[in-house]
């Protein structure tokens, strides 16, 4: 690491947060990425490792069995969101928080949210050993249901935790097979144990730093370490329903149907086609189609779609929702058509204070950086409204994400870790 140009805490010796950024261990965070990959693993190397699942539990019980080998404490809160603190020396003071997600895509990827995880957990851990004391506590999360791919909406758990997201509301929502959240919470909670802190979602934070893949490929390209996030794109999330008449394929003429699959590809096409930008900014993704009966010699009655539409500006989403909505309408015939808007999020802005601390301990500790904002969406984006907030990019192979190839080296993600831990130190000594 190269000498500081920062100002010590004491001159002539080495600062709180340079001996925390050099305590960060390679071997010992990559490791712990691989102990989690084993849980929900797949045989392209992969996880499945969905929410409020069996492997979630087990993710849930080694994070925990980590933190009581270092004498860290834990909790959980009513939507199942797990903690793990390191004190600080004013027990009153509110915490500085760091974290992510341990739930995967059905075929994710071994970083995708758990690094956050566990660069957050290697933060406490570089403390300790680095035996740096904090004023403020320190605290790693692991946030439910980020993904979205079992429970929508995704976020869920930083939803409710920030009062985005109604906690009745959320614990009566349905997996694809008629699961109840409450349900599947209370068996995660009872099969991976801990102490729950309130009775109602949320408590005061002091900051929030977020260590992510970047899960695009612009870092790559532009062979950098760090990407210092500035924000996030909006997002909206629809849900299309198509309604026609199931109907014998043999016998029923094609002039006489209502057939949802071909109203559904017509509207799927014609929405494609409203969406498309000049510069390619606006992103329009249809990510999972149900076609009901599902048996080869019926016309399909019903098909349903899910919609992902994400850009930086609200007006642009706002603009391109009323174009879906004129789609539905006019394309369904002889179907009926309706359209649902599940989720809104708008962009994120962090906290330029947070964003100062991320780009200067990049470039303290000698890391190629650059500024730029997020196209997925993640955790930051509902902390953000509760305290100054932001986040850490490191590169991923080619940019892939949501995929069981998904891939990053050791010493980027102990690069991001470093720059995390200072950042953290920096806010937790305010």
């Amino acid at each position: 690491m190269p000498p500081s140009r920062g100002t010590c805490e004491r001159v002539g010796m080495m600062s709180d947060f340079e001996r925390a950024a050099q305590a960060v261990r390679e071997d010992r965070l990559w490791q712990r990425h691989m102990d989690m990959a084993k849980l929900g693993g797949t045989p392209r190397g992969g996880v499945n490792r969905q929410a409020l699942s069996a492997e979630d539990a087990a993710a849930r019980n080694l994070l925990m069995s980590w933190a009581a080998a270092r004498g860290f404490s834990v909790f959980t809160d009513v939507i199942g969101n797990l903690f793990v603190r390191r004190e600080g020396s004013d027990a009153g003071a509110k915490p500085i928080l760091s974290g992510s997600h341990m739930d995967s895509q059905p075929t994710g990827g071994r970083f995708d949210g758990m690094y956050g995880v566990l660069a957050a957990f290697e933060a406490l851990e570089a403390l300790e050993d680095a035996g740096v004391r904090t004023k403020r506590p320190v605290e790693a999360v692991a946030w439910t249901n980020e993904e979205g791919s079992r429970f929508q909406p995704g976020a869920m758990g930083s939803a409710v935790f920030a009062g985005h997201n109604a906690l009745d509301a959320m614990l009566a929502v349905k997996d694809w097979k008629g699961v109840v959240l409450r349900d599947a919470l209370a068996e995660t909670l009872a099969a991976a144990p801990a102490p729950r802190r309130g009775d109602t979602p949320g408590f005061a934070l002091d900051g929030y730093v977020e260590a992510h893949i970047e899960q695009g490929p612009r870092l790559e390209d532009a062979r950098t370490t760090i990407g210092v996030v500035t924000g996030i794109q909006g997002s909206r999330r629809f849900m299309v329903e198509i309604l026609g008449d199931e109907a014998h394929a043999g016998t029923t003429p094609r002039a006489a149907r209502k057939d949802a699959f071909v109203a559904a590809v017509a509207i799927a096409g014609a929405m494609q086609d409203a969406t498309r930008d000049a510069d390619d900014t606006l992103r329009f993704t249809i990510g999972r189609v149900d076609v009901l009966p599902g048996s080869p010699n019926t016309v399909p009655g019903r098909v349903s779609f899910t919609i992902d539409m994400r850009h930086p500006s609200m007006e642009v989403l706002e603009a391109h929702e009323t174009k879906l909505r004129a789609i539905v309408a006019s394309k369904a015939a002889p179907c009926t058509a309706t359209i649902e808007r599940l989720t809104s999020v708008a962009p994120t802005v962090f906290d330029p204070g947070v964003i100062g601390l991320v780009r200067d301990a990049a470039q303290r500790q000698g890391f190629s950086n650059m500024d730029m904002p997020s196209g997925a969406g993640h955790d930051a984006m509902h902390i953000a409204a509760l305290c100054p907030a932001g986040m850490v990019f490191v590169p991923c192979e080619r940019g892939v994400s949501h995929n069981e190839i998904e891939n990053a080296t050791p010493s980027d993600l102990a690069a991001g870790t470093r720059v995390l831990v200072e950042a953290l130190v920096r806010l937790a000594n305010r």
